[in-house]
């Protein structure tokens, strides 16, 4: 069992030193040791490739422990947050955030916290699912014709059609087509390949326009 320090900042070096010394600091009082650190600098808006988040997962094994400074420092939203939590705690890997032991997945409270985590991931997809079907409904009584993307006529390609809106706003949110995908196949009966979301986005004007303006902007 090891433990893993993880260290995201935007651009100031000085901010990055600050939390490793944070996370050393927690680390000495409670008599553990840290065997590596995972440093990054780059924007919350990045995806979790680039902030090294998918590495991450990689190297933690269950019953290792994860220390980060604070909740913020994993996530660039709350739902990603949550996701990201509730995965790797069913996984079996505990979760210290420094500055918020309370919402660490130690001690005592770890059962309980981790119902919550899971509870408020699944009530946060759900919200959405509830809020895009409300919304197809209301479009559909408004007469508004909800046509799928041209070459994607597959079944795959008119269920993706109805989570259109959907994927469009996480697509401007940032959020990255895996977790887009992820997001979306929680709602589904059956999920859909990362392939398909590819070939869905790909064969959309404006989706694929989004994709490239983000691509610019990297």
């Amino acid at each position: 069992m090891k433990m893993i320090g993880y260290i995201r900042v935007s651009t100031d070096k000085q901010d990055l030193n600050k939390q490793k010394h944070l996370l050393l600091e927690y680390a000495q009082k409670n008599k553990s040791l840290i065997d590596e650190f995972i440093e990054v600098e780059i924007s919350s808006t990045k995806n979790k490739k680039e902030r090294k988040i998918d590495e991450l997962r990689g190297r933690l094994k269950k019953g290792d422990t994860l220390l980060v400074a604070e909740l913020s420092r994993l996530g660039r939203n709350m739902l990603e947050t949550l996701n990201i939590i509730d995965t790797l705690t069913k996984e079996g890997i505990k979760i210290i955030f420094v500055r918020q032991p309370e919402l660490s997945t130690v001690g005592h409270h770890t059962k309980l916290l981790f119902a919550i985590y899971s509870y408020f991931a699944e009530a946060e997809r759900e919200y959405i699912s509830i809020r895009t079907k409300q919304g197809l409904a209301v479009a559909r009584l408004s007469g508004k014709k909800l046509g799928r993307p041209k070459g994607s006529k597959n079944k795959k390609g008119r269920v993706l059609d109805l989570y259109r809106d959907q994927i469009k706003n996480y697509l401007e949110l940032q959020l990255t087509i895996s977790s887009i995908a992820k997001v979306i196949n929680n709602q589904l009966d059956k999920p859909i390949s990362y392939n398909s979301y590819k070939y869905f986005l790909n064969h959309d004007q404006e989706l694929s326009g989004i994709l490239e303006r983000r691509r610019v902007a990297d």
